[in-house]
C-alpha cells in the first residue's frame, strides 16, 4: 500500500508539472510512469492463470526420526512466461516446509521436493498449498491457495529392546489351556491325519512312516503374558526440556515397551495419568498398536493425581496371569505399597523409573556449554534427590519389584536390559 501511495503521488505531481509546463520531459517521463504501473498490472493479473499446482505428501503418519516427503508440481498452460512465483506451504510442524520462489517458461512444468525430518511428537496441520506472485516493483500482488490441508500425527520414537523381557506368566484356568492356531509357531504339540487344505510345510514325516498315511502338526499359539503399562505424567515431577526431559524419555518407553510387547503377540493394555486419565484395554495386533501410537502423540505432562492414586484406580482393570510395567519420575515411595498388593492377585509388576535429577543436571550443563558458563548446581537440591531415590529403591528392593532406570545419554535398550 505505501509503494502505491508513492506511486500514485508521483503521477499526480507528474500530471500537474507536464500540462502546467509543457515540457516534453515530463511527458516523457508520465508516459514511462503509466506504462510500468499498467504492465505491472498486467503481469500480475496474468500472472496465476493457467496455472496448475498441487503437492503430495508421502505420509500422514509417522515416528519421531522419521523423514517425510513432500512433492511439489506446478504446470504452466500458458504461452505467457510466469517470471516469478512464491510457492509455501504454512505449516504446524515443527521447523515449517521451506518456501521456494520459481520461474516458469510457457508451457513449463517444475517439481521438486522436500524432505523435513519429524522432529516432535503430536499432531500437526499442513495447510493448502499458497501460490504468490507480485510484480518487479512491489506495486501489486495476487495470492491464490490450492489443495487441501492435511493432519499430520507424529508418534513417539521407537527404539528396539532386544534384551527386554516381561517376567513369566502365571497362567491359570482357561489361560493354560493350549489354543489351537494354524499359524506356524514354535509349539507343535501333536499330529493329526492330514485334510484337504494342509500346507505341505505341516507334514510330519516321521508319523507318516509309523502310521501308514499322512500326518500333520498341529501348532499351538505360545502362552504369554498380556501387558499392562501405567504412564505417570505427572506434571511437578518432570524435569528436562524438549526431547531430553523426563516426559518423552518415559512416553518414549512406553512406546517401545509396548511395540515390543505387540510384537510377541501379547495383549497390551494402557493407563496414562496425564490431565485426564486414559484407559486403553487390552488388545493385540495391528490395530491396537496404532491405538496406543495415536494415544501417546497426544499426551502431555499436564496431570495433577499422584501415581498411587492412578493405580488404586487401575486395580481393577489388572487381572491374574498379566504384567504391570510402571513407568514413573515420582520419587514418593507411597506407590509400592499397591505394586506389592497386586502380587497377591498374581499379577507380576516392573517398575521403570526416569531419573528427573540426572535429566536437570543435564539441562543446566546443556545451557551452560550454550553460554560458556560453569554448570551451577543447588547442593541441597542434589543431596535431598539422592536421599529420596535411595528411600524408593530401598521400598522396591524390600518388596522384591524388579526395576530400571532411565537416565540422559544412554541407549533405552542398553537401560532395560537385563
Amino acid at each position: 500500500m505505501f509503494r502505491r501511495l508513492q506511486a500514485l503521488i508521483l503521477v499526480t505531481v507528474l500530471v500537474v508539472a507536464a500540462f502546467s509546463t509543457g515540457q516534453p520531459f515530463l511527458f516523457y517521463l508520465l508516459y514511462l510512469g503509466i506504462l510500468v504501473v499498467g504492465g505491472s498490472y498486467v503481469l500480475v493479473r496474468l500472472g496465476l492463470t493457467d496455472l496448475e499446482a498441487g503437492y503430495a505428501v508421502s505420509q500422514l503418519h509417522g515416528h519421531v526420526g522419521d523423514r517425510m516427503r513432500v512433492t511439489y508440481t506446478l504446470r504452466n498452460g500458458s504461452r505467457i512466461p510466469k517470471p516469478w512465483l512464491e510457492v509455501h506451504n504454512p505449516t504446524t510442524l515443527p521447523g515449517g516446509l521451506p518456501g521456494r520462489p520459481i520461474t516458469l517458461g510457457a508451457t513449463a512444468e517444475r517439481s521438486w521436493l522436500i524432505r523435513t525430518p519429524l522432529t516432535r511428537r503430536g499432531h500437526f496441520r499442513i495447510e493448502p498449498l499458497h501460490i504468490r506472485t507480485g510484480d518487479p516493483f512491489g506495486f501489486f500482488e495476487a495470492a491464490a491457495t490450492v489443495g487441501q490441508g492435511v493432519s499430520v500425527v507424529v508418534y513417539p520414537r521407537l527404539e528396539p529392546l532386544p534384551m527386554w523381557k516381561l517376567p513369566a506368566a502365571s497362567l491359570e484356568g482357561s489361560h493354560a489351556s493350549p489354543e489351537r492356531t494354524l499359524q506356524t509357531t514354535p509349539l507343535a504339540t501333536s499330529v493329526r491325519p492330514y485334510a484337504p487344505g494342509d500346507s505341505m510345510n505341516r507334514i510330519h514325516w516321521k508319523s507318516t512312516a509309523r502310521h501308514g498315511e499322512i500326518q500333520v502338526k498341529e501348532f499351538d499359539l505360545e502362552q504369554t503374558a498380556d501387558a499392562w503399562i501405567i504412564l505417570d505424567l505427572q506434571r511437578g515431577i518432570q524435569a528436562g526440556h524438549g526431547e531430553e526431559s523426563t516426559t518423552e524419555a518415559a512416553i518414549r518407553a512406553a512406546a517401545s515397551i509396548a511395540n515390543k510387547a505387540l510384537d510377541e503377540n501379547r495383549a497390551v493394555g494402557m493407563t496414562v495419568n496425564a490431565g485426564r486419565t486414559a484407559y486403553l484395554p487390552a488388545d493385540r495386533g495391528g490395530r491396537q498398536h496404532q491405538k496406543i501410537m495415536q494415544l501417546l502423540a497426544a499426551v502431555e505432562a499436564d496431570s495433577a493425581s499422584p501415581l498411587v492414586e492412578t493405580l488404586i484406580a487401575s486395580v481393577g482393570r489388572l487381572r491374574r496371569g498379566m504384567t504391570a510395567v510402571i513407568i514413573t519420575s515420582s520419587l514418593d515411595p507411597s506407590w509400592v505399597r499397591p505394586l506389592a498388593a497386586l502380587r497377591t492377585r498374581g499379577v507380576a509388576c516392573v517398575v521403570v523409573t526416569v531419573d528427573a535429577a540426572a535429566y536437570a543436571r543435564a539441562e543446566v550443563e546443556a545451557r551452560a556449554a550454550l553460554t560458556g558458563d560453569r554448570p551451577v548446581f543447588d547442593a541441597e537440591a542434589v543431596e535431598a534427590a539422592a536421599k529420596r531415590t535411595r528411600a524408593l529403591r530401598h521400598a522396591l528392593a524390600e518388596y522384591e519389584l524388579p526395576a530400571f532406570t532411565i537416565v540422559p545419554g544412554r541407549e533405552l535398550g542398553e537401560m532395560l536390559a537385563r
